[in-house]
């Protein structure tokens, strides 16, 4: 029951705003190098506030996807070229958190290099506290139910989050965070076609107690078997949707 009574999120008009312009540039029905119309044109045309649309745009230029110029006014970026890391949200989220294969094997690709190198720096400089959360966090994923998918999820995020904490580096947890809606997409995917959460915990345990003995070798082979058994269970999950049709559609 829980998981069809799912919290109601209502959207403001600027993130009503700012969904459709990124949705029509994601998808190229606006074009790079494309002149928007002027804000008081915009206004007039979405029936809203000018004053929406000034921060719903400067919101778009935060992100690369378009470039604000005074007295031209606004041009639509090649977000390729132009796109910071406030973008990665915006890509989970477009289509409806569908994955596509080309952002699913990239993503695959720069999570192996980030978290390979996490769990090297975890094993080096984690703390007792670290520790003890990590092992924490284990006790919490063998207690849950493996049909509250939410649940399960959200454990396995904050796993990954604490390891990037135990680094003491301060950039990579905030790289994590960066990525949390496109990391979520694909724990959402695995764990909606792998009921089976006993491999996953033994990975998890493996590598937490390679970091306990400071074993950065031991450590990174741990954190390699997780990720080769992600990759492989999605491209097993990956054949299955493009046989069903339903590609990488996530809920």
């Amino acid at each position: 029951m829980q998981d069809l009574m799912k919290p109601i999120k209502i959207q403001s008009t600027k993130e009503v705003c700012i969904k459709r312009f990124e949705d029509l540039i994601l998808s190229g029905k606006l074009t790079i190098g494309q002149k928007l119309p002027s804000e008081r044109e915009l206004a007039l045309m979405l029936g809203i506030g000018r004053p929406v649309i000034h921060e719903s745009l400067v919101d778009l230029a935060s992100k690369g996807l378009v470039k604000i110029i005074p007295r031209v006014g606004t041009v639509v970026n090649d977000y390729r070229k132009e796109g910071s890391i406030n973008l990665l949200n915006s890509l989970a989220g477009y289509q409806s958190g569908n994955l596509t294969p080309r952002l699913l094997h990239d993503l695959l690709k720069i999570r192996t290099h980030l978290e390979s190198e996490i769990a090297k720096l975890a094993a080096l400089n984690r703390t007792e506290d670290q520790l003890a959360h990590l092992y924490e966090l284990i006790k919490l994923e063998e207690e849950t139910d493996i049909n509250d998918i939410d649940k399960m999820v959200e454990n396995d995020f904050n796993f990954h989050h604490q390891l990037s904490m135990a680094t003491d580096n301060m950039i990579y947890p905030l790289l994590v965070n960066s990525f949390k809606q496109l990391f979520t997409n694909l724990l959402y995917l695995y764990f909606s076609h792998q009921k089976d959460n006993v491999k996953v915990l033994n990975l998890h345990k493996k590598l937490v107690n390679a970091i306990e003995k400071r074993n950065e070798k031991k450590s990174l082979n741990a954190m390699k078997l997780m990720l080769d058994h992600g990759e492989e269970q999605m491209k097993l999950i990956e054949s299955f949707l493009i046989k069903k049709g339903d590609f990488y559609h996530v809920e």
